[in-house]
């Protein structure tokens, strides 16, 4: 039984922590994203049951998919092209690369922005664990050339 509550308990503090920044940051993303909402979904805080297990990234993005009012998901099995994650105060860089490499990829997501606040920087990762670094300027995501001001998000 400790274990499980341990396990619990580590599982909430690495993941779950919502700082100001960090949700300043999910707040940014969403609203940069926001102009290709005619062809993507933007879903922040999404619940995620995946083949690979429970997830809930800070931000999916899925090529638009039809509303349905009255029969809403609680858990969404289907996989999302791009997962972003920002680091939390208390994570580490390698919980959310791990992330990435045992969890999202495996389960069918294409591309996982990791987004360092401190730093200022986003890293892209890809399945074939490849990284992009973006520092400044106009980030371009290689698989669905959506683009985002690396200047507005961290202003």
């Amino acid at each position: 039984m400790e274990t499980n509550q341990t396990d619990f308990i580590e599982a909430y503090q690495s993941e779950d922590i919502m700082s100001l920044n960090h949700s300043k940051l999910i707040h940014r993303l969403s609203v940069a994203l926001d102009r290709y909402d005619s062809d993507y979904d933007i879903l922040p805080e999404l619940e995620l049951e995946l083949i690979t297990g429970k997830c809930k990234p800070d931000v999916a993005v899925y090529k638009k998919m039809p509303t349905d009012w009255f029969n809403d998901i609680i858990y969404f099995t289907q996989a999302p092209i791009i997962a972003v994650e920002v680091l939390s105060p208390k994570q580490a860089v390698t919980d959310l690369t791990d992330k990435a490499l045992k969890q999202y990829f495996p389960a069918g997501v294409q591309v996982v922005w990791i987004v360092i606040p401190t730093l200022r920087i986003i890293q892209i990762v890809l399945p074939d664990g490849s990284m992009q670094t973006w520092t400044s300027g106009i980030l371009r995501d290689p698989v669905t050339s959506l683009e985002i001001d690396l200047g507005y998000l961290f202003r």
